[in-house]
């Protein structure tokens, strides 16, 4: 059994079913012990939620965290972010004008823990999203910023750089780590996670609960490279991780 990188969302994705969690985490940690698999965590919540998560669920402790979107990257046990990463994310990022147009809607800030320095978030609902989202993305672009809009479980928008997606933090660390696609896995189950799957070379698995936002594209854009599990949550990971070849 090789290395590989397993990249993964928490909410509803690794996290949801404690059961299957524990049964994931003693196949993980068993390969990162024996084999020196990489576990990253990649996870839409900031750095002071994720660790909320973390005191109350008994997950494995990662080699690598990625949050807020794929706008900060830490090194276990980091409390600082990659200033690489950051530097990339600067390129025609102006926070503070992203938050003065985003004020002409009816949006709803979220909470100030997931305001970050690449990430501007709101609760949307999916009732008027598909009237705002066209017209708040017009005057960004108007306006020369280089962001983008990603939303998510009918509530959630986050307004990020458009060079900033859990994808391309996934790509930058794979490449900083010297790790083939082949030997990469990416595990989500929403709009977020979309980046994660979407013309890529790594392989993908989506969770069975996955977001109808997800399933939509993924049945309109079929790929031998990416496994739909019929388990939910961690259960479909693990699933998805035997169909792969990754677990034996």
């Amino acid at each position: 059994m090789a290395a590989f990188l397993f990249v993964t969302d928490l909410d509803h994705t690794l996290v949801g079913d404690d059961h299957a969690m524990a049964e994931l985490n003693y196949a993980l940690g068993a390969h990162r012990h024996q084999h020196g698999t990489t576990i990253v965590y990649s996870t839409g919540r900031s750095l002071t939620s994720y660790r909320q998560l973390k005191a109350e669920k008994s997950m494995l402790d990662p080699d690598v965290l990625i949050v807020s979107v794929g706008t900060e990257i830490y090194l276990a046990n980091s409390d600082v972010s990659d200033s690489k990463w950051s530097k990339v994310l600067s390129a025609n990022w102006d926070r503070d004008q992203v938050v003065a147009i985003a004020s002409q809607f009816n949006l709803t800030p979220q909470p100030t823990s997931e305001q970050r320095p690449f990430k501007v978030s709101y609760f949307l609902s999916d009732a008027i999203a598909a009237e705002i989202l066209p017209q708040l993305q017009a005057l960004l672009d108007a306006e020369d910023l280089d962001a983008q809009l990603v939303y998510s479980g009918s509530k959630d928008l986050d307004i990020l750089p458009r060079r900033a997606n859990k994808g391309k933090a996934m790509t930058f660390l794979r490449e900083k780590l010297n790790i083939s696609p082949d030997l990469t896995v990416a595990c989500g189950d929403s709009g977020n996670d979309l980046s994660m799957f979407c013309d890529r070379a790594e392989r993908g698995i989506i969770v069975g609960n996955a977001m109808p936002e997800l399933l939509t594209w993924h049945y309109a854009n079929p790929s031998c490279d990416r496994y739909l599990a019929t388990k939910t949550c961690a259960a479909g990971i693990l699933e998805g991780l035997y169909h792969f070849g990754f677990l034996s």
